[in-house]
């Protein structure tokens, strides 16, 4: 069961203007520990060090999710539409305030170290002994349930799991706008309010008439733009790249037996992979951030150095590469070794398409569901099918390899002879 507000609650917003709550759940929601620690996790990880403005939290992210999902459900409740749902408005409003609640400290780069993923947190979170169950529970017994499903992708109903998490979703919308806007770049900017004015209930399918076709063409272009220009940014993949390292070598002295000058509750479980929910909701940002300083004094060397190079933000040089020659890495990784730096944590190669990431995919079957066009007769056809921009950049990669390694790197190497194949490849001719 749940009430709305007696007065409605408003939160500004460089975005969106206003966020307006007037349901006592989400407001408890917003108000629990669990969702307050978003304040404290950057919305885009290490691409602060890139476009310094890139200060947003997932907080603020997450409340944007929230509030145009909010408008889409509005429009379709203004309207009076019979294939909307309206007994899962509060489900959907749920799902979309909560869909990143699992997320770690500097975006994926903790995940891709420790093998977890911020969807099954986000789950656990909301089944488990947390603020955030007792609120849903206030609801109903099993409403927990239904909400981690729709986060999961695993609820019954396509049309709920779209609006939160499909090719033209809350999230995405949110993230685009939000991240062009704190990075200063004009990329990410599309026709919100046209997209929300077209968008449909049919059929138990998220769909949009095709009079707006162009609006969400220009969404994916915006997409398209903000991941080749800012989220696949060269000096954020190196940051991220050096948090990485910094995460696999602790992880490795915590299994050798290393004692640490410095370590505070929850790392060693991280270390271990046996974080409880509890034991999560410590990991925030400002920890890791505490951590990485302390770890800059620390006697192993190469802990010292990568914690060192990361808050200073002395990052790996990198060089673009049209192809990888195997043997000529391996003979890099040869040389770096007999200077003395240890290529496992000061070589990488970066490629974008490695990142799981595609403009558009049009296949009905993929996990993420298609953008589907209503015409004046009532068909549905896959956006693709009409709009040539949208073929055109579905499934491509223009991305380069990139090969990163400290730049003193290319100190040694002039002070030695070494071979033509190498100079080439790091650029000293």
């Amino acid at each position: 069961m749940t009430l709305p507000l007696r007065e409605e609650k408003v939160f500004k917003d460089p975005v969106h203007k206003y966020i307006y709550v007037q349901d006592r759940t989400i407001w408890d929601l917003i108000n629990t520990k669990e969702f307050q620690r978003l304040r404290r996790i950057h919305q885009l990880g290490t691409c602060f060090l890139t476009f310094h403005g890139a200060e947003h939290s997932r907080f603020s992210h997450s409340l944007g999710v929230y509030e145009i999902t909010r408008k889409i459900i509005s429009q379709f409740e203004r309207n009076r539409y019979d294939d909307w749902p309206s007994e899962e408005r509060l489900l959907c409003l749920c799902a979309s305030l909560l869909h990143d609640v699992g997320h770690g400290p500097f975006s994926h780069s903790i995940e891709k170290t420790f093998g977890t993923h911020h969807e099954d947190w986000s789950c656990r979170i909301v089944l488990g002994d947390t603020e955030v169950n007792r609120v849903l529970r206030e609801v109903s017994p099993t409403f927990p349930q239904q909400v981690a499903e729709v986060i999961a992708k695993t609820y019954h109903k396509e049309i709920v799991v779209s609006l939160v998490s499909s090719q033209l979703d809350a999230d995405r919308m949110d993230y685009l706008l939000r991240d062009a806007y704190f990075t200063g770049v004009n990329y990410g900017m599309f026709d919100l309010e046209r997209i929300l004015r077209v968008i449909r209930p049919f059929q138990g399918h998220i769909v949009l008439k095709e009079s707006g076709m162009h609006a969400v063409e220009d969404y994916l272009m915006s997409r398209y733009q903000m991941y080749w220009q800012v989220y696949f940014h060269p000096v954020t993949r190196s940051a991220e790249i050096v948090l990485h390292k910094i995460f696999q070598r602790a992880k490795q002295l915590h299994e050798e037996g290393y004692t640490f000058s410095f370590m505070l509750p929850p790392l060693p479980s991280l270390f271990r992979q046996t974080l409880t929910v509890q034991e999560y909701h410590m990991l925030d940002e400002a920890l890791m951030q505490t951590a990485l300083m302390q770890w800059s004094y620390e006697r192993d060397p190469v802990l010292s150095d990568l914690c060192s190079r990361f808050l200073n933000r002395c990052l790996l040089k990198y060089v673009m590469l049209e192809r990888i020659e195997t043997p000529l890495i391996d003979q890099l990784r040869e040389m770096m070794r007999s200077f003395g730096i240890d290529p496992e944590y000061y070589l990488e190669i970066d490629f974008p398409s490695d990142l799981s990431y595609d403009v558009y995919r049009p296949g009905e079957h993929d996990e993420k569901l298609p953008i589907l066009l209503l015409d004046n007769k009532d068909t549905l056809t896959e956006i693709s099918r009409k709009s040539e921009i949208v073929r055109s950049i579905s499934g491509i990669h223009m991305g380069k390899y990139h090969l990163y390694f400290p730049e003193e790197l290319l100190d040694q190497c002039r002070s030695q002879s070494i071979s033509p194949a190498l100079c080439k490849l790091l650029r000293l001719e």
